[in-house]
């Protein structure tokens, strides 16, 4: 009976990481246009997507230590750490450590983010991209879920917010808009300081 809770618990935090890492890198992409989301204004944006990060951080967490404690799953610490060793699916178990191994680079880059510098923290934090589709990939091929409808669903769903939000991205006039934004928030700096400076 332990046994299936902690299983059932560890696959229930994982699928709900994945959902809450969707939402993350979206809202990271909505920050870095430099543009309101729906009713939410720029910095509500970077405040939820900060959030949603720290949230599927969390959950990943756990959903890694619900399984180590879970005989069936036959995990040990190395699994963790280094990818594609695993007696399990070692590939799609690998996804999944190689996904927690970029999780951890970000997380340490955006805790030292003061430190490293904004260029430095932003290449850095580009792992984002790649750790995302390394997730999802470890979801459908590790997955217990994978054969059922709504696990399908579920991840067709965050494909397509992905993939909607990436087009976006990539969209000619998103550079544009940032542009337009800087020189905007660029005059409004130089006439703050005519107004201050002294005549």
């Amino acid at each position: 009976m332990t046994d299936q809770a902690l299983w059932a618990l560890g696959r229930g935090t994982g699928i709900t990481a994945l959902a809450f890492m969707t939402v993350s890198l979206f809202l990271g992409i909505a920050t870095r246009s430099g543009r309101p989301l729906l009713v939410l204004p720029r910095f509500a944006v970077a405040d939820v997507h900060r959030f949603a990060a720290l949230a599927g951080t969390l959950l990943v967490a756990l959903h890694m230590a619900l399984l180590f404690f879970d005989p069936y799953a036959q995990l040990r610490l190395i699994d963790f750490v280094v990818p594609f060793l695993g007696a399990y699916r070692p590939l799609w178990l690998g996804l999944g450590t190689l996904a927690v191994d970029l999780l951890a680079v970000v997380v340490v880059t955006s805790v030292l983010r003061h430190r490293l510098g904004v260029r430095t923290f932003r290449a850095v934090h580009w792992a984002g991209y790649a750790l995302w589709p390394a997730a999802m990939a470890h979801a459908l091929g590790n997955g217990t879920d994978a054969g059922h409808r709504w696990f399908l669903l579920f991840t067709g769903c965050c494909a397509l917010t992905v993939c909607g939000a990436l087009t976006w991205r990539l969209r000619t006039n998103y550079n544009r808009i940032r542009r337009h934004k800087n020189i905007g928030a660029s005059m409004t700096t130089s006439r703050l300081l005519r107004r201050k400076a002294p005549v």
